[in-house]
């Protein structure tokens, strides 16, 4: 039996797909049981449609996880997960993990009504391969998300209208894959209602670490030389800070760690009980590390210190100390681990959260670990301007466009409610596209239900805008094609370098790029291997590569001697370089010194 905070999201998702075919999401705090949720749903879709349904999760451990909480349902489920050891279809709800059904995405195309996925925080290129292959099949496919937090570093909410309404600006939302998030599930209510445990932020005062002017590269990351700097070779501090944690758990059942680095958690174990601690890492065998988590979990053990890989979907209730001693370059991180030590437990009365660096100062400056603060990557330039959508009404945040912005940020000139500039009299000022809006807004952002399927669609509303010559529909100033007849509205020149804009500005697409300045520096990585990075200029973006002088796998030495050749060992500007951004977020070199690409003269 569900208890009713999960009973009422469960009826809000299927209150949602009976009106809409737009994706939804939950936002469930950490041990609010999303998998029960997930249960409930897929049972009650199955029942209603006859199709399948499909739950994904990111993990084996979580496919696992909530194809049990479903089979306690009393009703069958499938696996379909390489990683889990199973892969099955005979049942009408399936649990998966997405590189399994990737490969298997033929099986997947028809006859399903649902697809369900789990930690959606982390939507991949993958995942959202598989929702497009089966829409192919299936143009009434539901997609249900559920995350305990539902944003991510750079494009901030991944859900456009929250539950009252409210839609997402620009500023916190990016492009949001999910419309409409139906229901939250957070921490105050749960503290509320006895099921969950509350955190309590502890006093740090034997030392932090230095990483208030830590930043991120362009993949979201921190510097392997920045990390090095902050953790590596403070022992005494290290020391103190294990040592201080130590005493503040001393009446605590277990406690975990939270290290930059492999090197660095092997500096945290050192001032630790030798016996009662274990360090886990990416490189741990998945034999040693199930024997380190079942000792950990049998309280056999007290300490356990991990490095990025018990962050997401990790169970071990009895947690009641988390000491996290590294910067989490992203909020969602940060809330993912604290919610390690939130679950109930018998004779639990709270969770102790120690910060020996500057991540609550930086994701939640008013002290609130349940209400961090979520924005985009680059916030519209200019100050705020409310303006109404003549259409739909909506009221809408523009940025003000900066010539209309005065010393003291005041808008110089006057504006009717829709954000047109107006004469003295009141009159709308008029341009080649139409009245001149004050604002750098081109279209409402406001959604709306429509059709029969009640998807959700953006307002039409432009406020600026150019007609179509041959049909006369509205027109975003800067496109080719009509958006209703489809006939080209540009001149075929200006056609070809937008297109040939439009190539150089895509990273994930083999570019080729002079270089107009370079930045080598020594460092090294988190498992201590030598590194050298490169910051690259290039007329069309800027970024980074890293390089192994001492690499000893066969596609690192060839990368490094070609790397060296063209660089004189790291000294030297090559003309030339022939890159493009992998699905991993990260750069990759595949040649130096070709022809750069060209556009129409």
């Amino acid at each position: 039996m569900l208890r009713p905070y999960q009973q009422r999201s469960a009826d809000a998702s299927v209150a949602w797909m009976r009106q809409s075919v737009s994706p939804f999401l939950i936002e469930a705090v950490t041990a609010a049981g999303k998998s029960h949720v997930i249960a409930d749903v897929a049972h009650r879709i199955h029942a209603m449609t006859g199709k399948r349904v499909l739950c994904i999760a990111p993990s084996a451990e979580l496919v696992v996880q909530n194809r049990e909480k479903y089979l306690a349902t009393g009703n069958p489920a499938s696996m379909f997960s390489a990683s889990a050891g199973k892969k099955d279809l005979r049942h009408p709800v399936v649990f998966g993990s997405p590189l399994t059904i990737k490969n298997r995405i033929g099986s997947f195309k028809d006859g399903f009504a649902l697809v369900v996925c789990d930690e959606v925080h982390g939507l991949t290129p993958t995942l959202k391969g598989i929702i497009s292959e089966m829409r192919g099949g299936n143009p009434k496919l539901r997609v249900m998300g559920l995350t305990a937090t539902p944003y991510r570093l750079g494009s901030g909410y991944i859900f456009r209208r929250w539950p009252s309404g409210r839609i997402n600006g620009e500023d916190v939302a990016r492009e949001p894959y999910f419309d409409q998030m139906v229901d939250r599930i957070t921490g105050p209510e749960l503290i509320g209602q006895g099921y969950l445990t509350p955190p309590v932020i502890g006093g740090t005062g034997a030392g932090h670490y230095d990483t208030a002017g830590m930043e991120t590269n362009a993949q979201g990351r921190f510097d392997a030389e920045a990390v090095d700097k902050a953790y590596h070779g403070h022992g005494r501090l290290t020391a103190e800070i294990v040592a201080d944690v130590v005493e503040q758990s001393r009446d605590r059942r277990g406690v975990m760690f939270f290290a930059a680095t492999v090197r660095h958690a092997q500096e945290i174990k050192a001032s630790l009980p030798p016996d009662l601690s274990d360090i886990v890492t990416a490189e741990t065998s998945a034999r040693d590390r199930k024997a380190m988590i079942s000792k950990f979990k049998s309280q056999r053990i007290k300490y356990l210190v991990n490095v990025g890989v018990l962050t997401t979907g990790f169970d071990a209730p009895h947690v009641d100390v988390i000491a996290i001693l590294r910067k989490t370059e992203s909020v969602g991180l940060f809330q993912q681990i604290i919610g390690r030590g939130l679950r109930l437990f018998e004779g639990k009365e709270n969770c102790l959260v120690l910060d020996y660096t500057s991540n609550m100062a930086d994701h939640c400056p008013d002290g609130d670990i349940f209400d961090p603060e979520i924005k985009t990557k680059k916030e519209p330039a200019g100050g705020g301007l409310k303006v109404e959508c003549p259409l739909c009404g909506y009221v809408n945040d523009f940025s003000a466009r900066p010539e209309f912005i005065g010393k003291d940020g005041e808008l110089t000139v006057e504006t009717d409610a829709a954000g047109y500039v107006v004469d003295l009299d009141g009159v709308q000022v008029e341009t080649e596209w139409g009245p001149m809006p004050a604002h750098q807004g081109r279209r409402c952002g406001n959604y709306l239900p429509t059709g029969p399927l009640r998807e959700m669609d953006r307002c039409s509303y432009r406020w600026t805008s150019k007609p179509c010559p041959k049909c006369n529909a509205p027109n975003d100033i800067s496109a080719r094609y009509c958006i209703e007849c489809k006939a080209e509205i540009v001149d075929p020149n200006v056609g070809l370098q937008m297109d040939f804009a439009k190539f150089k500005s895509d990273p994930t697409r083999m570019q080729t790029d002079e270089v107009r300045g370079v930045r080598f520096s020594n460092g090294f990585s988190r498992n201590g291997a030598k590194t050298m990075r490169a910051d690259w200029n290039t007329p069309h973006r800027r970024f980074s590569t890293w390089h192994m002088p001492e690499a000893t796998h066969s596609r690192g030495v060839r990368d490094w001697a070609a790397f060296a050749a063209a660089t004189a060992d790291g000294t030297e500007a090559p003309e030339t370089i022939t890159y493009r951004k992998e699905e991993s977020g990260f750069y990759r070199i595949s040649g130096f010194n070709g022809n750069a690409d060209r556009g129409p003269e």
